[in-house]
């Protein structure tokens, strides 16, 4: 049995949906895949208590890290 030895990591924690889907939306544009975590509760204030995250493969960590901060100073 093969295992998928890929990881994820978290770089950015959103309470709200939207928010996280516009992160993940600018990191695909900026050709980073990236996922919504923690979103998929039937209670949506549960992302205030524990957050919705967004996490890209550990290789691309640094880009977006670095896009997100250009993001914010852009801001």
């Amino acid at each position: 049995m093969k295992t998928d030895t890929q990881k994820f990591k978290t770089v950015a924690t959103f309470t709200d949906k939207v928010q996280a889907d516009m992160c993940v939306a600018m990191l695909g544009d900026n050709g980073i895949p990236a996922g919504v975590f923690g979103a998929d509760s039937s209670y949506p204030s549960l992302g205030f208590a524990k957050g919705i995250e967004v996490k890209v493969n550990e290789g691309d960590y640094d880009a977006a890290m670095s896009i997100l901060a250009a993001a914010d100073k852009a801001r």
